[in-house]
């Protein structure tokens, strides 16, 4: 599967086009700052006060919130994964997955991701009847994801620069 180009949408393109295109950018970045890491240095903690806060925990946890937001919240669909089933931010707890097959499963959740808004009118509004958020329209869950990836692409620059030096925006 081939990431997203790192590249911004177009200036005046239409609504869904640039709402996937700016999401695209992220997921781009975030697979773009775990390349060249060595399975060590994916699952090293850099921030003492927290452990889990890995480049391989972060993607980890980008794949269950690209879950949770579109299959659960928005579909309507079974509450199951890490972040359901387990204690508080299990979702980051991959001690001996190996990156590769992280990242593999944050390509393939992103792909269901596009699928579904696709597939889906933005002023649509999620179905699952036990979660709050799941009253937000699609174009608002696009917005909150554009913002999640974002800030953990941003966590991603800070850990991948602890780690070896490696910088860089896009």
């Amino acid at each position: 599967m081939t990431p997203p180009p790192r590249t911004r949408p177009p200036f005046t393109a239409d609504e869904r086009t640039q709402l996937v295109g700016w999401l695209d950018m992220q997921r781009s970045i975030v697979r773009w700052k775990c390349e060249g890491l060595s399975e060590a240095d994916a699952h090293r903690p850099v921030l003492p006060s927290s452990p889990l806060m890995t480049a391989a925990g972060l993607v980890s946890h980008l794949r269950w919130v690209e879950h949770c937001w579109f299959e659960v919240l928005f579909l309507g669909g079974k509450a199951e994964g890490p972040q359901f089933e387990g204690p508080e931010d299990a979702d980051m707890m991959v001690e001996g997955v190996p990156l590769a097959r992280l990242l593999e499963e944050y390509e393939r959740q992103c792909a269901v991701s596009n699928d579904i808004v696709a597939r889906h009118s933005l002023d649509d509004v999620g179905r699952h009847p036990d979660f709050r958020s799941a009253a937000a329209n699609l174009r608002w869950m696009l917005l909150h994801m554009i913002e999640e990836t974002a800030r953990h692409a941003g966590h991603l620059d800070t850990v991948r620069e602890l780690l070896d030096g490696t910088t860089g925006y896009y």
